[in-house]
């Protein structure tokens, strides 16, 4: 197990909306991070194939609306199954590049009907795996107008290299017990996904850093009111309602001791590279490690429900 690896910060605009499209980007994304000797790529929220930014740009709280309703049949097309392959040319990507990757999506499930949306970051093993499928366990404000309420199914950990890797979707990164129940499970390679935006970055990547003793990787997309395609339904409202910038990056990674590596990146797309070295979370859990020799847990303990949500048990 490599003890100092390279990792990837694919900081992108999606092609908004546009599944097949914005998949090959993410492709070329992945080649170009090897090419650069990463063992591991991450990728921003949502950015396949795109966060719903006209909601709160078209009155998305309107009900019986025709706006909301186009737009929702639209973004469902779009979203990406993966009982139905959706992904396995990324997968395909990640096995022959022998890369690991950490992809934010919007997927349509299959054990919930395959109708409603779910905000899920996709970890996908550098054989080509899916080893995991997180459901964000609660949007945020408006994003409940478009998207389900996940469960705890993925919060799980998983070895890269000497690492072991974590990742929870944009405000779940605020969630204390969201948090514990991966640092409880020994991870100290953390990646937050966001849309996009250095309001988000600047602060909290470095405190949970700290917080857990682990290097924290914020990964964020970009969007301009120009990436808005005419294809979308109701393209000329949006525009006309959107700012410039809708999203404008923050990618950046703390390291062990709460200390930026890279700082937020602000408008721009690039993929961010950095050398982690295992050996420094091990120095700064010398003196705190938030679920080892600094836990009391016969005073305070996390329960985690990790069974997969659904209406329907079936007994044959």
């Amino acid at each position: 197990m490599k003890q100092k690896i390279k990792v990837g910060i694919a900081q992108i605009a999606p092609v908004w909306l546009d599944q097949k499209s914005t998949i090959k980007k993410v492709i070329q994304y992945i080649v170009k991070a090897k090419k650069n000797g990463c063992s591991l790529v991450t990728f921003g929220e949502a950015v396949l194939p795109g966060y719903p930014f006209w909601v709160e740009l078209t009155n998305g709280a309107k009900f019986e609306s025709d706006v909301q309703k186009d737009l929702y049949a639209y973004y469902v097309r779009q979203a990406i199954s993966v009982e139905q392959g959706d992904l396995a040319e990324v997968c395909e990507a990640a096995r022959q590049k022998k890369i690991a990757v950490v992809l934010g999506t919007i997927e349509k499930a299959a054990n919930r009907g395959g109708h409603s949306c779910y905000c899920s970051l996709v970890y996908i093993d550098e054989k080509g795996n899916i080893k995991n499928v997180h459901r964000k366990t609660m949007p945020t404000y408006e994003e409940r107008l478009v998207w389900a309420t996940g469960d705890g199914h993925g919060l799980r950990t998983f070895p890269h290299e000497a690492f072991t890797l974590g990742a929870l979707n944009c405000w779940e990164n605020w969630m204390p017990l969201s948090r514990a129940a991966l640092y409880g499970q020994g991870e100290n390679l953390h990646v937050a996904l966001w849309p996009g935006n250095v309001r988000n970055t600047i602060d909290l990547t470095r405190y949970i850093a700290k917080e857990s003793r682990s290097y924290v990787i914020s990964v964020c997309g970009v969007l301009t009111k120009d990436d808005i395609s005419n294809k979308i339904p109701h393209a000329k409202l949006i525009r006309k309602k959107a700012p410039k910038i809708m999203a404008n990056g923050g990618s950046c990674i703390a390291g062990p001791n709460g200390t930026f590596i890279i700082p937020p990146l602000k408008n721009k797309e690039k993929l961010l590279v950095a050398e982690i070295d295992y050996n420094e979370v091990l120095r700064e859990r010398q003196n705190f490690d938030v679920a080892g020799h600094y836990s009391r847990p016969d005073v305070t303990k996390l329960i985690v429900n990790r069974e997969r949500q659904s209406i329907v048990e079936i007994e044959e």
